[in-house]
């Protein structure tokens, strides 16, 4: 596009947007006459009339007001990006609430909220660990990381952030005494232990025959409402468990916990960053939402 197609764009959606001449130049802070000659030019360029013009009123015809609302939003995203850029040369500062899960955001995602917080000592950051999904409207929370499927939400904004990766396993010692499962079948033999919450244990996500992800849904011995005792019982010898590799991953490195049925990770949760939409990120929301996938995206770091 030439640059010369873009001259009276901006004095024409100010006259749409102040209904005359004279409030166009004044937000310009132009001359009405000014913003008149602007458009007048446009209009020749173009081959079309865009305003219908009265001593007494201003009017888009309908090519006018098309192409208004194209050059309206043209002229937004234009102010968006503008606003990201100075936003990004900021330093963040004051307080930012952020809620996490409780096991996967003590051991995931303090860290880099850690981090952060020596980073930039003019930023106050409040974190609430819980599994509830709040409302970070109604909650004063500026960021939120979720875990599953994400609530349909037009007020809010998300970014992927990671994928949950997981594995069917077991302690040796619980193996070398009950046998190894050779079949999803064979699972109702053994002692299972299960995540659940108000009398509903969670499913597994495992692959069949043919390698296509299923659900099961295990009859658990012992069902716990926590991941982190999931894994102590596992390692305790309780049983079989189905847990994320963030959680067992250096368990199953070390030996202390072996895999079970398959060699293969399941990856079948996705985890977001999710905050109130906006139309430029602020500094200390963005800072964090970059390191998370920085964090997140570094090669093995969960690998079991």
């Amino acid at each position: 596009m030439d640059p010369a197609d873009l001259q009276g764009v901006v004095a024409f959606v100010n006259a749409v947007e102040a209904g005359s001449f004279t409030g166009a130049g004044e937000r310009l802070h132009v001359t009405k006459s000014a913003i008149g000659k602007s458009v007048a030019q446009l209009e020749q360029r173009l081959g079309v009339r865009l305003l219908n013009r009265t001593t007494r009123s201003l009017s888009p015809t309908s090519e006018g007001m098309s192409y208004y609302e194209s050059c309206a939003r043209a002229l937004a995203e234009i102010e968006a990006g503008q606003a990201l850029l100075a936003s990004r040369r900021q330093v963040p500062s004051g307080k930012l609430r952020i809620d996490v899960p409780l096991a996967f955001g003590r051991r995931c995602v303090a860290p880099v909220l850690f981090d952060i917080s020596r980073r930039f000592p003019d930023l106050a950051i409040e974190i609430s660990f819980n599994d509830r999904r709040v409302d970070l409207i109604e909650e004063g929370i500026d960021l939120a990381v979720r875990m599953g499927e994400l609530d349909d939400s037009s007020s809010l904004a998300a970014r992927r952030i990671y994928a949950q990766r997981s594995a069917i396993c077991a302690a040796p010692a619980y193996l070398e005494k009950h046998g190894r499962p050779q079949s999803v079948d064979d699972l109702a033999r053994h002692s299972v232990i299960g995540y659940g919450r108000e009398g509903v244990v969670r499913p597994w996500a495992i692959r069949d025959g043919a390698g296509h992800l299923t659900t099961f849904v295990p009859k658990a011995r012992l069902v716990l409402g926590h991941g982190e005792p999931m894994l102590d019982a596992a390692l305790a010898g309780c049983g079989i468990a189905f847990l994320p590799t963030w959680l067992a991953g250096q368990s199953l490195r070390r030996g202390a916990l072996e895999m079970v049925l398959s060699d293969h990770l399941v990856e079948h949760i996705v985890v977001h960053a999710v905050w109130p939409l906006t139309r430029a990120l602020t500094p200390k929301v963005r800072v964090v939402i970059d390191a998370l996938v920085g964090h997140f995206s570094a090669p093995l770091w969960d690998a079991a």
